[in-house]
């Protein structure tokens, strides 16, 4: 099942309450395509918004995160689960999420075969329902929240493991090479952390999803997506396969129109959870030696760099704006895969990289990242996206196409490049004598033996660092017993009340040894180290 941050995300869906008219269940199959879906989003964009329709909220909301968890889809009632008698799966079976306290808004279901879209009408026989469940009480049109997929190994063992999910405004995610899940992505994001404005959460409202009868092919799923800003039509291709290692590949095409003026046009959003790493842990906080689901923002730009920035839980909300042109790909990674750096049986060490490939160039532009102040690891505090360079204002469209990748490491890596492997922040100086004050320390890890293997016995390579704010000293390199890993270490003396954009690489000879590391560091960060 979900987590429960996945529910708590989903309480952003909430805004616009209105209640709408119950509607007629589409009986009959009508043909379907994403063309015909893509010109219907663009006739909506022409259109007043609708928000959709929610039925009985007073009863809806009695159904919290408890009484949820207790509607259990019923294994034998999904859609897609078998072909009786061939020994063989149809693909992979289909179950639906029921209303609740965070998933208010109904969300149309259909199938679609041989071209034919047929809506699947809501009904209590899909769930096991406790008796005195407040769902019984919900109309015959209540309609569903979301849906997922399950796996495919056995036909006892089936139900057990989903591999995708849909479910609040409009989130999906996907289990990596490990079996698990962990961060999410977004249809769209609508001025995130702008002032004097409310981040906007439109919904897929529709889903057609496709008759399955391969599980090495992919799953097609269409879907309108709504809100008070955009309309927008989107189709993506989920390849899972019976090889696990791969983990999950999505292909996505997106067609957008803007109702509205928008200051901040999040396309190709991730969102993840980072709470501590090695670094940014306050005493007496948390027993576990880290908490994330994400530890870094990897970036492949257009002129080929690889970049490195380390994830914060700032002290208020920040956005980081990297510009590119035509970038290559970036991603929220977890590569930190050591269980004993989390000791927590959530499996945090398993949890899902998700990288974006542009398959058609994005332009001018910025990758942005969002960076939301957390107490606690129930909130997803970690936005990152591509906004186009052009500004978003009523009328324009949109038209994308890229690849997502669900999996344990990013799936272009430069073998010739080292990868950051730890950020350590502490106290600056010479240990052992008497520490200076407003000075702190950074060992920067590389990984990659191939690399590292390169460099000469006795020679330590350059350690090249920058900042925009404070004084660098005491740089050096040196090896990390018992290993490949090298660290670059360097000192900074800053007040304070400063910020500074760090950045820094190791080089043999002039030639860049490792990938880009980037930082910003404010010292209020530092005092509870």
């Amino acid at each position: 099942m979900l987590s429960r941050r996945a529910l708590l995300q989903g309480a952003t869906a909430l805004a616009g309450t209105s209640m709408f008219l119950p509607r007629r269940v589409q009986a009959e199959p009508v043909p379907f395509s994403f063309e015909a879906l893509t010109a219907r989003a663009e006739a909506l964009a022409g259109q007043a918004y609708v928000p959709p329709y929610q039925p009985m909220p007073d009863v809806v909301q009695q159904i919290d995160y408890a009484q949820h968890g207790k509607l259990k889809f019923r294994p034998e009632k999904a859609l897609f689960a078998g072909q009786p008698g061939s020994g063989l799966p149809a693909g992979y079976p289909l179950e639906f999420f029921h209303l609740g306290q965070y998933f208010t808004k109904r969300v149309q279901m259909y199938t679609v075969v041989d071209g034919q879209a047929t809506e699947v009408p809501y009904s209590t026989d899909f769930f096991e329902m406790p008796a005195d469940s407040p769902a019984r009480q919900l109309p015959p049109d209540a309609g569903f929240a979301g849906f997922r997929l399950q796996e495919w190994n056995t036909e006892a063992d089936w139900p057990r493991q989903d591999w995708v999910a849909f479910l609040g405004a409009s989130y999906f995610r996907a289990i990596g090479a490990a079996g698990q899940y962990g961060l999410s992505a977004r249809g769209i994001v609508l001025d995130a952390a702008v002032p004097d404005r409310t981040e906007e959460f439109p919904d897929f409202t529709e889903f057609y999803i496709e008759e399955m009868s391969d599980p090495n092919a992919p799953v097609t799923v269409c879907a309108l997506l709504d809100g008070p800003s955009v309309s927008g039509a989107y189709r993506f291709r989920m390849t899972r396969g019976l090889d696990r290692s791969r983990g999950v590949q999505m292909e996505i095409e997106a067609k957008l129109w803007l109702r509205k003026d928008v200051e901040r046009l999040g396309l190709t959003p991730l969102t993840s959870m980072f709470w501590f790493g090695e670094y940014g842990r306050q005493r007496l906080t948390d027993w576990r030696p880290e908490v994330h689901d994400s530890d870094g923002l990897a970036m492949w730009t257009g002129t080929g760099e690889r970049i490195w920035r380390p994830l914060n839980n700032p002290v208020s909300t920040q956005i980081s704006a990297f510009v590119d042109e035509n970038p290559r790909g970036f991603g929220l990674l977890q590569r930190d895969r050591n269980f004993d750096h989390f000791l927590d049986g959530v499996m945090y060490d398993r949890r899902p990289c998700l990288w974006v490939e542009p398959i058609t160039p994005f332009g001018r532009g910025t990758v942005q990242l969002l960076e939301i102040p957390t107490d606690d690891e129930i909130h997803d505090n970690i936005g990152a996206f591509w906004v186009p360079e052009e500004p978003a204002r009523a009328g324009s469209s949109y038209t994308l196409n890229y690849r997502l990748y669900w999996q344990n490491t990013e799936p272009f890596v430069a073998e010739n490049i080292a990868q950051t492997v730890a950020s350590r922040i502490g106290r600056g100086g010479t240990p052992g004598l008497q520490r200076p004050e407003n000075v702190y320390h950074f060992g920067v890890e590389f990984d990659r033996p191939a690399v590292m293997q390169r460099i000469p016995y006795g020679v330590f390579p350059e350690v090249v660092v920058t900042t925009t704010t404070g004084t660098i000293s005491r740089v050096f390199s040196e090896p990390v017993p018992n290993g490949n890993v090298w660290r670059a270490n360097f000192d900074i003396e800053m007040q304070p009340d400063e910020s500074a954009d760090l950045r820094m690489y190791m080089a043999l000879d002039g030639v860049p040894l490792t990938e880009t590391w980037i930082y910003q560091f404010t010292p209020r960060l530092a005092m509870d180290l």
